[in-house]
């Protein structure tokens, strides 16, 4: 266990990623009411700061986690400040064009998974990194329903998403020995900005060509699920852990 787990009733550390909206900023909100210190890390401080709303326990630490020296320097000043960490929440991500692989460019492509698949790499290597050093700790990743099964015109989000999955299961593999804990947690139809970049609104697009208004569930419950994982004590592991909205077109997707 980390530094601060070990003291008694101490604080509890866990550094967010894409905090600054969404899933990342509601997690990071509600820890910060349970008694974390909570690192919020993205690309854009103010919307960091709107997150953290001058919480006492709330680090703001911009930063790109496709550049893995950024990545290492919120680490860092995650150590200064609390000590040492002791959960990742492994959250920043994007959608990316909505488009079949003929349609979809070079370009973009590279830009999804720059964010989604290069950046959780970075962000795991340093927690790996940092919790061999104090005895153990958990990477939640946040991995999605397309981590499982696709959506019409994901590839890009997709094929992300599913290198989340191997992500996780090796770093669970090679973390044993050093009580690191990984975790995928795949969220569906949370209502959140990201929804609406495959139809919210107008329906998403079902594999019968028809479009679909599907069900949402609310972030905060979302939200309390990470906040249950990183709590649990490191002798449990939660490998994969699936929420969605109820009556979601998941099972049997379309």
């Amino acid at each position: 266990m980390s530094q601060a787990s070990n003291a008694p009733h101490a604080p509890r550390t866990i550094v967010i990623t894409g905090a600054g909206s969404g899933i990342g900023r509601t997690t990071a909100r509600l820890l910060l009411e349970q008694g974390w210190n909570v690192v919020l890390a993205g690309r854009t401080a103010q919307k960091l700061h709107e997150t953290a709303q001058g919480h006492g326990s709330a680090l703001v630490v911009p930063t790109d986690v496709s550049d893995p020296q950024a990545v290492d320097q919120l680490f860092a000043a995650a150590a200064e400040r609390f000590g040492s960490v002791d959960v990742l929440f492994n959250n920043a991500g994007i959608f990316g064009p909505p488009a079949a692989i003929d349609e979809l460019d070079p370009a973009q492509w590279d830009e999804v998974c720059r964010i989604n698949l290069t950046g959780a790499i970075n962000a795991a290597r340093a927690a790996f990194t940092h919790f061999k050093a104090h005895g153990g700790g958990r990477i939640i990743n946040n991995g999605s329903i397309s981590a499982q099964v696709p959506r019409v015109n994901s590839v890009a989000y997709t094929v992300t998403k599913h290198g989340i999955a191997g992500l996780t299961k090796c770093l669970e593999l090679d973390g044993r020995e050093h009580r690191i804990r990984a975790t995928q947690i795949d969220i569906g139809n949370t209502a959140s900005d990201l929804l609406d970049d495959f139809g919210a609104t107008e329906g998403a697009l079902q594999p019968s060509g028809h479009r679909l208004v599907e069900p949402t569930f609310p972030l905060a419950e979302a939200a309390e699920a990470v906040a249950y994982i990183a709590g649990v004590p490191l002798g449990t592991s939660i490998n994969q852990f699936t929420i969605t909205a109820g009556g979601m077109p998941y099972i049997g997707r379309g």
